[in-house]
């Protein structure tokens, strides 16, 4: 019951844009929910015990690959989408076998490097990325006659998205799939003495998630209609750390509660923007310190007490 009350608050602020009817809500609105598969994806990895900032990488990758397939092959927006997502869980699954024999920091370390790498390339390769100066011209995405061209459109895309991960991975949490990951988690040797090939299922799980965070990468191409590396850099890891923080880790619902919380955070904070870090860092301890679960367990308290 508690969690439905979560549910309701969700969709009250989901409404919330078409009751405000103003372009830039509707832009803050579809933002979010290009954040939420995103951050979705990096707590897949901490499901399994393994912060990855590569995150912001794969979303590169995903980006460039549905916007390049687009606008030099001519693939339908909806393919190259897919296609781009493709790229980045296939690029997971062939440097997982080498980076998940890896754990702790030192794998948070080669994650970073690798991002560093991707995103060097995405400046360096001017012919084919724009380099610094950016890709433009991308198309919007269409299916069919059907073109999505207002803010509005990509919020109402980007929530469908947005349901569809988050559905998925609702159910792999309640599986035997979920009991797995806690295993991996946990204890990864009873993992092990249970029949459960620990090393396979970690690179599933990047390769799924790199998939994912692919999938928010197209999403944003299309939407932003200009790419840029600095839209992949490794800020974008500390954001998704944020939100998985302060949205609470231990559930799927926590990377949403935390997105919605944190994406519209630096527009709320316009008017004070040079205190602007100093609050966000401010939020993010408090949080760390006084409410460890995250939003979730705070909102449940909140009505178990009501």
């Amino acid at each position: 019951m508690r969690t439905r009350s979560i549910y309701l608050l969700i969709f009250v602020l989901a409404l919330l844009p078409w009751f405000l009817d103003n372009r830039y809500v509707f832009h803050l609105a579809a933002m979010v929910t290009i954040m939420i598969p995103l951050a979705l994806s990096m707590n897949l990895m901490l499901k399994i015990g393994q912060l990855s900032i590569a995150q912001p990488a794969f979303m590169g990758i995903g980006a460039y690959g549905a916007a390049l397939l687009t606008m030099r092959l001519g693939f339908p927006p909806a393919l190259a989408l897919l296609c781009g997502a493709l790229f980045a869980g296939v690029l997971a699954a062939v440097v997982g076998p080498l980076f998940l024999r890896i754990k702790g920091v030192y794998f948070v370390l080669l994650t970073y490097a690798f991002g560093e790498i991707i995103n060097l390339i995405f400046q360096e390769w001017t012919s084919l990325f724009g380099g610094n100066n950016g890709l433009y011209g991308i198309p919007k995405f269409a299916i069919g006659s059907l073109r999505l061209t207002q803010p509005q459109h990509y919020f109402v895309f980007g929530l469908l998205l947005s349901v569809i991960v988050y559905g998925v991975m609702r159910l792999v949490e309640r599986s035997d799939i979920g009991a797995i990951f806690h295993s991996l988690n946990e204890d990864e040797m009873l993992s092990r003495a249970l029949g459960s090939n620990a090393l396979s299922w970690r690179i599933g799980t990047f390769a799924v998630s790199a998939f994912v965070a692919g999938l928010s990468g197209g999403l944003y191409a299309f939407y932003i209609s200009f790419l840029s590396p600095e839209a992949f850099g490794f800020i974008v890891s500390v954001d998704l750390i944020v939100i998985n923080a302060i949205g609470g880790v231990s559930t799927v619902l926590g990377p949403v509660l935390g997105a919605i919380f944190i994406v519209p955070l630096p527009e709320l904070l316009r008017e004070a923007r040079e205190y602007q870090l100093l609050i966000y860092g401010g939020c993010l301890v408090v949080f760390l310190i006084f409410f460890r679960q995250g939003l979730v367990a705070l909102l449940q308290r909140g009505k178990a007490h009501a």
